[in-house]
């Protein structure tokens, strides 16, 4: 039986700002991503029976198009016009869901890249990040990986000069948060503070961590329901006492990351928090 292993990275947003609404309904972003060394492992196996299975170590996934990994399958198999090709797909969750941190979508991206190697199809990067935004906003992103701009949607990237190299530490608290509340909150403000989309870019390309961390901003945290909003900026909070250069939450949220530059800080953050959450990461810029 023929498979294929893929590590799929969780991102972060150094930067996210809503620019407006769009003739279509969506709204147009302009984010910058940065991809993370913590990952979920997709295992594909090709095999005679048609149809696409998953199966996950995370209870409740979907089983069906749902889920956005069964769903890239589909539209890559069908893209090359194998629609009867027998598919099984195994994910490794260690992404939390719902967390702001595109796991989902970074495993759909893992089985594009994944089913193209198995397959042989040799799709261009080009043509499987037209495949992921079908799939979602943010698939097409983690195709690319690493430090990028995304506009539009969030499918029309660009590369950027890499995240100086650092510890991130992450902390999801133990709920998700309503994308689309967030979305229609967001619709009904009346103000901001906005990132400084070309601040954070002249961080970037001079390489200053410090600059960057200093640009960090999500709009989405001045709309959140209060209740959420006070456990962002409790963990905001510790995550500064601990010497982080700066903080952030990620997506719509509610997971909440920090910039550290100092390896021995950054550990002692993980042990302050997981006095009080679960899901904390100590990660790196991939």
């Amino acid at each position: 039986m023929k498979f294929a292993v893929e590590e799929a990275y969780a991102k972060i947003n150094l930067t996210l700002d809503i620019l407006g609404t769009r003739p279509d309904g969506y709204h147009e972003m302009d984010m910058v991503m940065q991809s993370v060394s913590l990952s979920d492992t997709i295992t594909l196996f090709l095999h005679e029976k048609a149809g696409v299975q998953v199966t996950s170590n995370q209870e409740g996934l979907p089983q069906d198009r749902r889920n956005l990994a069964v769903d890239a399958a589909c539209r890559f198999l069908e893209a090359i016009g194998r629609e009867e090709q027998g598919l099984s797909i195994e994910i490794t969750k260690r992404i939390p869901v719902c967390a702001g941190t595109a796991g989902g979508s970074s495993d759909a991206a893992a089985v594009l890249r994944g089913l193209n190697r198995l397959t042989g199809a040799g799709l261009p990067q080009q043509a499987l990040m037209e495949i992921g935004s079908k799939v979602g906003s943010d698939v097409s992103y983690c195709i690319l990986g690493g430090t990028a701009r995304a506009t539009g949607r969030g499918e029309v990237l660009s590369q950027l000069s890499s995240l100086p190299d650092c510890w991130i530490v992450l902390c999801k608290p133990n709920f998700s948060v309503s994308t689309p509340e967030l979305f229609h909150r967001w619709d009904q403000q009346l103000s901001a503070i906005r990132p400084d989309t070309k601040k954070m870019l002249n961080a970037l390309q001079q390489r200053n961590l410090t600059a960057v961390a200093h640009e960090l901003n999500n709009v989405f945290e001045a709309v959140l329901p209060p209740e959420i909003q006070g456990v962002v900026i409790t963990i905001r909070r510790l995550l500064s006492e601990q010497g982080a250069l700066g903080t952030c939450m990620s997506g719509t949220g509610p997971t909440v990351f920090a910039l550290f530059d100092r390896n021995d800080l950054a550990e002692k953050a993980v042990t302050k928090l997981k006095d009080q959450y679960q899901d904390v990461f100590l990660t790196r810029p991939v």
